[in-house]
């Protein structure tokens, strides 16, 4: 019987809740699972068939530990290349690059200082800063239009970690709407659900802030999400099934077309209690296709 190893933290949050149902439907297809901490040295990680990254999330604060951690794993899911380029999200540049839909996105490296001319293009918006290494809302803030005084304080104590910070415009839909997170299993759709804003102001007739429910996404989201796996494949140089797992979220503008806020393909909650029963075995037998290679 294989046996996989799932990877969580020590101290998982709530939402990591969400995975229960995938060691019973793994144990449906024939496959053998266990949840261990990723940073645990008595967790014999080397002994797994593969190892599944689900909910490390942790490391954020420990990035290239973690990193090495993967390197280090005979076999794991995703790859660990996929994790040193998707948990910075500087990633959102690539995507850019090769002529997706993202939210509009400025990089200020440590030292560097937030001006008027990082905000020209969207001078009557709300803004956001966040560091490029991060999980959930952590770090992110919300700033009134113009307000470099506030954003240049918080760009400061972000710096002081050392890494890159993400300048977005706010995407006050997310408040109405949420965020449409599109799933894929094995390259393939599986389902969607719509996440409520984290960095909200009020929620007076709007979206509950953390709320969640399924949705069956249109055919321009769809279209994009498809769009996005694609080239996250040609960028990683893989298949599209070689991607376990994978979660895009998107939101829309204002005129109704869909925006990238974000791919994960690391550890990527799944959304389980929000999809159809079939959702976990769907995610099964992608582990047990990643097992047989």
């Amino acid at each position: 019987m294989p046996f996989v190893l799932l990877a969580t933290c020590a101290d998982p949050p709530a939402s990591a809740a969400d995975d229960a149902p995938l060691t019973a439907a793994l144990d449906e297809l024939g496959v053998r699972a266990e949840w261990a901490a990723w940073d645990d040295p008595a967790a014999g990680f080397s002994r797994a068939d593969l190892v599944v990254l689900r909910s490390p999330w942790d490391y954020t604060q420990r990035r290239e530990e973690f990193l090495s951690w993967c390197d280090s794993l005979p076999a794991v899911a995703n790859p660990a290349r996929v994790a040193r380029w998707n948990t910075d999200k500087s990633y959102l540049a690539d995507l850019t690059e090769r002529g997706l839909p993202v939210v509009p996105t400025r990089l200020l490296k440590p030292g560097e200082r937030i001006t008027a001319a990082d905000l020209a293009d969207w001078p009557d918006a709300e803004f956001v800063l966040k560091p490029s290494v991060g999980a959930g809302s952590r770090g992110a803030a919300r700033f009134a239009p113009g307000d470099l005084a506030s954003a240049a304080e918080h760009l400061e104590s972000l710096h002081g970690g050392g890494g890159l910070v993400l300048v977005q415009p706010y995407q006050r839909v997310v408040d109405r709407e949420g965020e449409t997170a599109l799933v894929f299993f094995g390259g393939l759709f599986s389902h969607a659900f719509v996440k409520g804003p984290m960095l909200r102001e009020s929620s007076d007739g709007e979206l509950s802030a953390g709320e969640r429910m399924r949705v069956e996404p249109d055919a321009a989201l769809r279209s994009v999400a498809e769009d996005v796996m694609d080239a996250a494949a040609e960028l990683l140089g893989l298949r599209r099934c070689d991607l376990l797992y994978a979660r895009v979220d998107l939101v829309r503008r204002d005129d109704g077309a869909p925006l990238v806020l974000e791919l994960e393909v690391t550890e990527p909650s799944l959304g389980f209690g929000h999809a159809d029963p079939g959702a976990p075995l769907r995610c099964a037998s992608a582990v047990r296709a990643a097992l047989n290679g």
